[in-house]
């Protein structure tokens, strides 16, 4: 059976646009499925895993020891989690067949599956299904054209047995266009405390040398939601735009995020520096500037072992799952 389906009726049609502007605001929202599956047992590692997020973060899994979706959230575990494709269904017979044409026919290899809805600000839908192979791009599905998209040559041959089941296109656009935005409406709605709660970020400056006459100020802010944030390095009133190497806000497994930027300076201009944070858990904005404490390198320990904690929830295999699946993109060959 294509579907572990959960009871639908009870959501009416309310659970529209009109649920999630009252419960999660105008921002988009994404229900998506990270798959994993390890070609042979090894010891200390799960041979197969699905991870279910909410916006970018996690909120059950399921594996193959337990072979039942779990919460990881507290407010999942009022919800039925009984619907997501079967495993059985996203690994079809035929993809073991796909290691011959690499001439690997043993040792380790995986496959990758990453599924999804995303619910924009207009309203307007947006479903993905993509397939990786040892963490490369292999083929993915056009739910539009309801065809099979090679991201390799040696995806043709699965593209086309794929595609001559017409039945396996229907449920899964089906499931992309239906059952994934009811289920992502309904994961909105029971975690709207939870979505709408403000957590304000705790800052800190640091600082440690790179060359002669360089050095490097280090801006970290941890412990925020929403993921929202304005993060900017100031040089007395001026942006320092070009300056500031790249930042991205990354999660943290208690649901807050976390972010670091830094920038290069002389260290005889260093008073000049701060750091500008602006969020909606805060009343006014933060200005922060590096001071020299006497016990400043241990609550850099502290506050790493913090951040550490919060990235790493399920060890080794969550690592070696997002490594993986991070390299899958949208695929440009046919």
């Amino acid at each position: 059976m294509l579907f572990h389906s959960a009871p639908f009726w009870l959501l009416g049609v309310t659970l529209g646009v009109i649920l999630l502007r009252d419960c999660c605001g105008s921002s988009k929202h994404t229900l998506s499925y990270s798959y994993l599956q390890v070609s042979e047992p090894i010891q200390g590692l799960l041979q197969f895993l699905i991870m279910v997020h909410l916006d970018d973060q996690p909120i059950a899994r399921y594996d193959n020891i337990t072979r039942k979706m779990e919460p990881l959230v507290p407010w999942m575990e009022k919800v039925e989690l009984k619907s997501y494709l079967d495993p059985d269904w996203v690994f079809r017979p035929d993809l073991p067949s796909v290691q011959n044409l690499y001439s690997q026919n043993e040792g380790l290899y995986t496959w990758q599956v990453i599924l999804g809805c995303e619910l924009k600000e207009d309203g307007s839908q947006v479903g993905y299904f993509h397939y990786g192979y040892d963490g490369m791009d292999f083929i993915s599905f056009d739910k539009e054209a309801l065809r099979w998209v090679t991201a390799q040559s040696r995806a043709y041959k699965v593209k086309e047995k794929w595609e001559d089941d017409p039945s396996w296109s229907q449920e899964n656009k089906h499931f992309l266009e239906e059952t994934c935005i009811v289920l992502l409406k309904r994961y909105l709605s029971s975690g709207k405390e939870a979505l709408q709660r403000r957590e304000p970020p705790v800052g800190k400056v640091m600082h440690k040398t790179a060359r002669d006459n360089v050095e490097v100020l280090i801006c970290q802010a941890f412990g925020f939601y929403p993921k929202e944030i304005q993060a900017t390095w100031m040089r007395d009133e001026e942006v320092c735009k070009y300056e500031t190497l790249p930042k991205n806000v990354a999660p943290n497994s208690d649901w807050t995020y976390y972010i670091w930027l830094s920038i290069e300076i002389d260290p005889k201009e260093r008073d000049h520096f701060w750091c500008h944070l602006e969020h909606e858990g805060l009343q006014e904005p933060l200005a922060l500037a590096w001071k020299k404490a006497p016990d400043d390198s241990l609550q850099q320990t502290a506050r790493t072992r913090f951040a550490l904690l919060g990235i790493v929830p399920f060890g080794l295999l969550l690592l070696l799952m997002v490594f993986l699946l991070r390299r899958i993109r949208p695929p440009s060959a046919t």
